[in-house]
């Protein structure tokens, strides 16, 4: 097989789904890497596996009514497997495997036996001075935006994933393309000041129209270039708070099919009076994680 992705919304043919069976159990206040994670194991109410799992069935059950062919990770014990999208991501006919944070460097194993029936040449392991994670990764057709953090939040921060040398080495794989590196505001304790990934701020859809959260983006220079690719008339702003809940992590099944929590009330009438079917999932245990749809999933193949 042969991998293709060419932009966040075409029809959607192959995708790795995460699992959340052996996934460790609530962590130690000491191992979370992420504020939201943390905000529950300190609350107690941090998500249990049952819960975790009954929500990836339901969204696999969406995928597989939209015929599409979805891929689990093989079971590591202990690990938590959940979030799928940020072990590597596919630009045109290549995968990249990513360079995460340590904590996560050993889920590439649980996709290994799927990569084997892709052609190897087109699997690329990246330089060590490369970190990246697929979340961070946005691509559009001739254009790739990259979610990255400055170099004292990237040595600092646990929840800075992906640094400037992303931005060089995509630039020089893809010459033709245009890569634009955003950089994106960081804490690894308050939900609202920070932007895990490129995804929980801002999400092209398949109309011509992108979800932003405004405040997440450290130089607000780089907001004139997404009004330039998209056109304010199609941008539709997330608040803050509406971004502290993900409402941007959502999941294109194809142009006009996007995958939403059913919580996400306002977003979701939005989008179904600008023409998209919205398929609502109650998602919050996973919430409750970091994460979101876009989170959990990782596109092999769009067509």
């Amino acid at each position: 097989m042969k991998f293709f992705v060419k932009n966040e919304f075409d029809t959607l043919k192959k995708v790795v789904l995460g699992i959340g069976a052996d996934f460790g159990g609530t962590p130690s206040i000491q191992d979370v890497y992420d504020p939201h994670s943390r905000n529950h194991v300190l609350k107690k109410t941090y998500p249990k596996e049952d819960k975790i799992v009954s929500e990836l069935s339901q969204f696999e059950s969406v995928l597989i009514k939209h015929n599409i062919d979805v891929f689990r990770p093989k079971n590591i014990k202990s690990i938590n497997q959940v979030f799928a999208r940020d072990i590597g991501f596919v630009i045109d006919d290549i995968f990249f495997v990513s360079n995460m944070i340590q904590e996560r460097q050993v889920e590439i194993e649980g996709i290994k036996h799927i990569l084997s029936h892709f052609e190897k040449t087109k699997i690329c392991f990246l330089p060590e001075d490369i970190s990246i994670e697929g979340g961070d990764v946005i691509v559009f057709n001739d254009s790739i935006f990259i979610g990255i953090c400055d170099e004292y939040d990237f040595s600092t921060k646990k929840v800075g994933r992906t640094n400037k040398k992303a931005v060089e080495f995509l630039q020089n794989y893809f010459p033709k393309k245009k890569i634009f590196g955003f950089e994106l505001i960081k804490s690894d304790t308050l939900i609202e000041n920070n932007c895990l990934h490129l995804d929980c701020c801002f999400q092209p859809l398949g109309l011509g129209h992108v979800l932003i959260c405004y405040d997440a983006f450290k130089n607000k220079k780089d907001l004139d270039i997404i009004w330039k690719i998209f056109s304010k008339r199609n941008i539709i702003k997330i608040s803050n708070d509406q971004m502290g809940n993900l409402n941007t992590n959502l999941f294109s099944i194809s142009k006009n099919i996007v995958v939403s929590n059913k919580k996400f009330k306002e977003t979701n009438n939005i989008l179904s009076n600008l023409g998209y079917k919205v398929e609502e999932i109650d998602y919050s245990n996973i919430a409750k994680m970091g994460g979101l749809f876009r989170c959990t999933t990782l596109p092999l193949i769009r067509i």
